[in-house]
C-alpha cells in the first residue's frame, strides 16, 4: 500500500488552499496520507492541515531557518522525512516548482510535473505543449515518487479529518550560502487569484492601466479576483503576478470573465478548467470565443458599465 507525504504549503500561518488540492491526488493514488508542515512555528498551520478530510497524520518539524520557504533550506529536510514514503507530492505553484526540483535531485530521482490524473500508484497524466496534449507517465516502482500536483485539476478537499499532529527531529544539514532578504507580494482586498470562485480579468483591448480600472470595478461588484493577459501584463497595464496563462497562473474558478482578451493558446491553457468561460470581445473570431460557454461581440467599454449596472 502505498504511504504519501504531502507537504504543505503556507504563509503568515495560514495553510495554502492548494495542499487541500494535493490531498484529493493523493487519496486518487490510495494509501495512507501524511501532511508535513515545516515552519518556525508550526502549530496553527498543522491544526488546519489536520482538519483536512483523508489526512491520517501531520507531521511538523519547528525549526527557526523555516521561517521563510527557501528550497535549499527545506529541501535536505524533506529528502529526510521522505524515508519510508512511496510518494512525495507537493503543489504545482511557486513554491512547490521551486521546492520539488531540489528534493527529487537529493533522492536520485526525476520528478514528476503538472501531475493532472492519476492511473494508478505510479501511472499519471500530465500536459504537455502548453495544454495541447495529455501524456501518460510511469514512474519506476521501486523509487520514490516526487511529483507536483496541478491544483487546477483537482478539487480541494473539504474539512471533517482530525489527524493526529506528531513534532519530527530531522536531522539534515542546511546551507550557508542560502539567505532570505525579503519578500515582494502584492497586497489586495480582493480574493486571491489561485484560489477564487469568480475570477475577471482584461487584456491588451483595454488600452491602458488607467482603463483597467473598469476590470477592477466590475470584479469588486461580483466579489472576484482580478487577472490580466500576458499581453496587458506585458504593456504594464497590471503587475506580473497578475497574469493569467502557461507562463502566469494557472486557474479553476467556477466562472472565468475573459474582457478584452483575443485567446492566445498560452491564455487558453491557464483557463482551460474553469468551470463558466464568459468572453467578452469586439472580435468575433478571436480564439476566445472557441471556448467561451458565453460570448458577447462588442465593445467592452459599453457592455461592461453595462453588466455592471445590471448587477445593481
Amino acid at each position: 500500500m502505498s504511504k504519501i507525504l504531502i507537504v504543505a504549503e503556507h504563509l503568515d500561518g495560514k495553510l495554502n488552499p492548494a495542499t487541500a488540492r494535493c490531498v484529493t491526488a493523493a487519496a486518487k493514488i490510495g494509501g495512507d496520507i501524511h501532511v508535513a508542515v515545516l515552519a518556525a512555528d508550526p502549530a496553527a498551520i498543522a491544526a488546519e492541515a489536520a482538519q483536512i478530510a483523508g489526512v491520517a497524520k501531520v507531521i511538523t518539524v519547528a525549526r527557526a531557518e523555516n521561517a521563510h520557504a527557501l528550497a535549499a533550506v527545506l529541501a535536505p529536510q524533506i529528502a529526510k522525512l521522505a524515508a519510508g514514503y512511496s510518494h512525495v507530492l507537493l503543489p504545482s505553484t511557486t513554491f512547490g516548482k521551486d521546492v520539488a526540483p531540489c528534493v527529487a535531485a537529493l533522492l536520485g530521482v526525476a520528478q514528476v510535473s503538472d501531475l493532472m490524473a492519476v492511473d494508478g500508484p505510479h501511472a499519471f497524466k500530465r500536459p504537455i505543449y502548453a495544454g495541447n496534449a495529455i501524456i501518460s507517465v510511469t514512474a519506476p516502482a521501486d523509487r520514490t515518487v516526487v511529483a507536483t500536483v496541478r491544483p487546477a485539476s483537482w478539487p480541494a478537499t473539504g474539512n471533517g479529518g482530525s489527524a493526529a499532529i506528531e513534532a519530527a527531529t530531522v536531522d539534515a544539514a542546511l546551507p550557508t550560502h542560502t539567505r532570505f532578504k525579503g519578500l515582494a507580494a502584492g497586497k489586495s482586498d480582493r480574493p486571491d487569484l489561485q484560489s477564487a470562485s469568480k475570477v475577471v480579468s482584461g487584456g491588451r483591448a483595454l488600452g491602458s492601466a488607467e482603463a483597467f480600472s473598469i476590470i477592477y470595478s466590475l470584479a469588486d461588484k461580483m466579489g472576484a479576483g482580478v487577472g490580466a493577459s500576458r499581453a496587458a501584463v506585458d504593456a504594464g497595464y497590471v503587475p506580473n503576478d497578475m497574469q493569467v496563462g502557461q507562463t502566469g497562473k494557472i486557474i479553476a474558478p467556477e466562472l472565468y470573465v475573459a474582457i478584452g482578451i483575443s485567446g492566445a493558446i498560452q491564455h487558453l491553457t491557464g483557463i482551460k478548467d474553469a468551470g463558466t468561460i464568459v468572453a467578452i470581445n469586439k472580435d468575433g473570431d478571436a480564439p476566445i470565443f472557441e471556448i467561451a460557454d458565453i460570448g458577447l461581440v462588442g465593445d467592452l467599454f459599453q457592455i461592461v458599465p453595462e453588466l455592471e449596472r445590471a448587477l445593481g
